[in-house]
C-alpha cells in the first residue's frame, strides 16, 4: 500500500492583484461620492446604491487579499494556505449586506409613505449618478481583460456588473425626479437596488457556507470521478473513499483509495489518476491511497455506496 501525491500548488498565485487594487480604489472614491451625494441631495436611492458600493469595495478587497494571500506559502500551522480567508470574510459580507437591504428597505417604506415631503436635490442626484456610472463602467472593463479563467476575477466582475445595474436605476431614478417630479420613483429605485443586494447576498452567504461546510463544487459530480477513475488504467479495478470539496474558489482538493490488481504498476497508475484529475476535473490537488488488497481503513468498508468497480482489461 503507498500513499502518494505529486507536490502541486494547491494555491496558484495569481497576478491580477494589481487590477482588484485599482478596482478597489475607484470603487471607493465612488462611494464616498454616492454617500456625500446622497446626503446633500437627500436621494434615498443614491445612498442605497452608496451601500451596494460599500459591498462591493469588500468584495473587490476580497479578491484583492486573496490575491496576495494566494502567494503567500503554506506554513506548520497552515498546511494548506491562506485562500480560506476569502470564503469566512464573504460569509461575514453576505450577512452584512442582509442587515443594510433591511435598513435601506425601512427608510424607503417610511418616505413612500410621506413622499409628499421629501426634498431632492435632482441636480447633484443625477450628477453623481452619471458619475458612479461611469466609474463602474470603467472598473468593468479594467476586470474584463484580466484572467477569464480566473474565478476570483468573475466573482469580482459579478458585483461590480451588479452595482453598473444599480447605477443604470439610479440615473433613472434621477431622471424621473428632476424632469417629472416623481419624488417616489427614488424610494421605489432604492427598494430594486435593495432587492439586486439582497438577491447577491444569498448566492454568496449559499457558495461561502457551502464551501466552509466542505461540500462538493459546484459542477462536480463524484459519481462521474468514480466512474472515470475506474477506467483510467488498466490496473485500478476500484475506487472507493472518494471525497471531493473546494478549500477556496478554483482550489479543489480530493482525497480516494484506489485498489490495484495483483502485480500492477503503483506509480504508473497514480500517475495516470493524478493527471485526469487535474485535466478533466480541474482538481489541482489530490491524495491518493494506492491498494493491491482490502482496504487498510478498519473504521470504514470499502464497499460504500456508489464505490465503482474497474472492468477486466484483460490483464
Amino acid at each position: 500500500m503507498s500513499h502518494e501525491h505529486p507536490h502541486h500548488d494547491v494555491h496558484p498565485g495569481t497576478r491580477n492583484h494589481a487590477v482588484f487594487r485599482l478596482a478597489f480604489v475607484l470603487t471607493c472614491a465612488l462611494l464616498i461620492a454616492e454617500a456625500i451625494g446622497g446626503w446633500w441631495s437627500g436621494s434615498l436611492a443614491l445612498l442605497a446604491d452608496a451601500a451596494h458600493v460599500l459591498v462591493d469595495a469588500g468584495a473587490l478587497a476580497l479578491a484583492w487579499a486573496a490575491a496576495v494571500f494566494a502567494l503567500k506559502p503554506a506554513d506548520a500551522r497552515r498546511s494548506f494556505g491562506y485562500a480560506r480567508i476569502e470564503v469566512l470574510a464573504g460569509f461575514v459580507n453576505a450577512l452584512v449586506q442582509v442587515l443594510l437591504v433591511f435598513g435601506i428597505a425601512y427608510e424607503a417604506i417610511r418616505r413612500l409613505r410621506a413622499v409628499d415631503q421629501i426634498h431632492i436635490e435632482s441636480g447633484v442626484m443625477l450628477v453623481v449618478a452619471v458619475l458612479g456610472l461611469l466609474v463602474n463602467v470603467v472598473v468593468l472593463r479594467s476586470l474584463h481583460a484580466h484572467d477569464h479563467g480566473n474565478l476570483n476575477a468573475a466573482g469580482a466582475r459579478l458585483h461590480v456588473f451588479g452595482d453598473l445595474l444599480g447605477s443604470i436605476g439610479t440615473v433613472a431614478a434621477a431622471l424621473l425626479v428632476r424632469y417629472l417630479g416623481w419624488n417616489w420613483a427614488d424610494p421605489v429605485l432604492s427598494l430594486l437596488v435593495s432587492l439586486l443586494i439582497l438577491r447577491g447576498a444569498f448566492v454568496l452567504l449559499r457558495r461561502s457556507g457551502h464551501i466552509l461546510l466542505e461540500g462538493v463544487p459546484e459542477g462536480v459530480a463524484p459519481d462521474e470521478i468514480r466512474i472515470a477513475l475506474a477506467g483510467v488504467d488498466p490496473d485500478v479495478t476500484e475506487v472507493h473513499h472518494l471525497h471531493v470539496w473546494q478549500l477556496a474558489s478554483g482550489s479543489r482538493v480530493a482525497t480516494l483509495h484506489a485498489r490495484l490488481r495483483e502485480g500492477g504498476d503503483a506509480q504508473h497508475a497514480l500517475v495516470a489518476i493524478q493527471r485526469l484529475l487535474r485535466e478533466r476535473f480541474s482538481i489541482s490537488h489530490a491524495t491518493v491511497q494506492v491498494e493491491s488488497s482490502e482496504c487498510a481503513d478498519a473504521d470504514a468498508a470499502c464497499d460504500e455506496p456508489g464505490h465503482v468497480a474497474g472492468s477486466d482489461h484483460g490483464r
